[in-house]
């Protein structure tokens, strides 16, 4: 793929400023994005980066995008008015908020020594990110891996430490799941941050944490790894409240 495939006014901010050369091929089409893997620009010194290129709204389809928005604007303004209403300037705000809390979400964890794909740039429509795989095909998703007991067992673990670490960052994944988990060289990744929530001002994160720590127990469970998915999440709810994480 070429810039004459992908609309180069779409993404003209990172030919410019020097990030990449070239899209290369697809990695994964969504409902909310498309991520592309590119070649980087020689001075970036990295062979690949990858970017997630976000579907306009009326192409996206979040699902009950309230449940996550809650909490994220605390200041009742025009704008977030019109994004309730759903005004023109309403739904533009609403794309950009999604990318931009993407990016804020992915730079916190990446600074803090989470396993997530280090933020490079941002863009009117996409984010500039760490590429994991190499030029013939991109880090597969864990639910198409099959491990092993010992590795699932030491991958099951590294996913429980990343939650802890996202919670103990005042973020809840919220729709976490071996779908969005790279696997790359014995080494898991998250990926897809644009509906994390801060457990702080959403009443929803409880519900969330519960069913992040549902799905992976559900997926290692396969792969003969036995826990009890509502009490590691009690646990950690109460250690999160206690501000002992």
């Amino acid at each position: 793929m070429s810039r004459e495939l992908l609309p180069y006014d779409v993404i003209a901010s990172f030919y410019d400023e020097a990030w990449i050369t070239d899209v290369l091929f697809p990695v994964k089409s969504g409902k909310e994005a498309t991520v592309y893997c590119c070649r980087a620009h020689p001075s970036r010194g990295m062979r690949y980066v990858a970017l997630k290129l976000y579907k306009d709204m009326q192409s996206r389809g979040f699902r009950n995008d309230a449940v996550y928005q809650e909490g994220r604007f605390r200041r009742e303004t025009r704008v977030v008015r019109a994004m309730r209403t759903k005004t023109d300037k309403g739904r533009a705000f609403q794309f950009s908020s999604w990318l931009g809390h993407e990016y804020e979400t992915l730079t916190r964890l990446y600074n803090a020594g989470a396993n997530v794909p280090r933020p490079l740039a941002a863009g009117e429509n996409g984010i500039l990110m760490q590429y994991l795989g190499d030029a013939e095909s991109p880090a597969p998703p864990l639910h198409g891996v099959f491990l092993m007991p010992d590795e699932a067992e030491r991958l099951f673990a590294s996913a429980m430490r990343n939650v802890e670490l996202m919670l103990a960052s005042d973020l809840v994944h919220g729709d976490l799941s071996a779908y969005n988990m790279l696997y790359w060289q014995g080494k898991l990744t998250i990926i897809d941050f644009p509906q994390a929530v801060d457990p702080r001002f959403n009443g929803n994160a409880l519900m969330l944490l519960q069913r992040d720590i549902a799905n992976l127990c559900r997926y290692f469970a396969r792969c003969g790894v036995q826990a009890d998915p509502a009490r590691l999440a009690a646990d950690l709810w109460r250690r999160f409240v206690n501000a002992d994480l």
